[in-house]
């Protein structure tokens, strides 16, 4: 039998239809009755809720009483007295006197200690010194400027700056006469003379006189 005659089958039909009216039929007697009600009451009922509390622990004992420290009175103990021990007392003899002898020492004579001689320091070099002794040295010529300028005569007063080797390092005018005529001359002339030398530089006073008719 197939699966579409199973489902046309009329003996299927009944016991569903059977069964349903089975169940109204319960239904109704059971509100009939009442037991629905019952049942409904019984849900109805307010639920009981009981709250556990929680458990406190005891207390600590309480702690045992301080006992009082009595303090027992210090007693003094006295020390037993001892007597000193007895010391025999001993005189001192007597004691003949000792005459000793008396010698004068021979008077000593003074020494006398002579001051250091004193030794006089060398007399300062003096800062510029005045001349100098060079080998060569070449005067300074009468410019042509001054010719043109009418100048018969002329004064120049430097000051050399010799290094250890003898050489002129720098020439500074002091004083010239007129001024500014011959300066340029005696720079360029005076720088190169070769003057004597000593070990260690120093400064030298030259006076230049310039005169036409020489």
């Amino acid at each position: 039998m197939d699966f579409a005659r199973q489902q046309r089958d009329p003996t299927r039909h009944v016991v569903g239809i059977a069964f349903v009216i089975l169940f109204h039929i319960l239904v109704v007697y059971a509100l009939l009755t009442g037991l629905g009600s019952r049942a409904i009451q019984m849900i109805k009922k307010p639920l009981n809720a009981t709250i556990i509390e929680e458990i406190k622990a005891p207390p600590p004992p309480p702690p045992p009483p301080l006992k009082k420290i009595v303090e027992l009175p210090k007693i003094k103990m006295e020390q037993p007295y001892v007597p000193p021990p007895d010391i025999p007392v001993v005189t001192p003899q007597p004691v003949a006197p000792v005459i000793a002898a008396v010698t004068q020492a021979p008077p000593t004579e003074p020494v006398v200690i002579a001051p250091p001689a004193v030794i006089a320091p060398p007399a300062p070099k003096p800062a510029i010194r005045q001349g100098v002794s060079c080998k060569d040295m070449e005067k300074p010529s009468f410019p042509r400027e001054a010719i043109r300028a009418g100048v018969q005569k002329g004064r120049v007063v430097a000051v050399l700056s010799i290094d250890a080797k003898g050489s002129v390092t720098s020439v500074d005018i002091e004083s010239s006469d007129p001024p500014r005529v011959f300066d340029r001359m005696v720079r360029d002339t005076l720088s190169n003379w070769k003057c004597a030398t000593e070990g260690a530089g120093y400064k030298a006073r030259v006076e230049v006189n310039f005169s036409l008719s020489d």
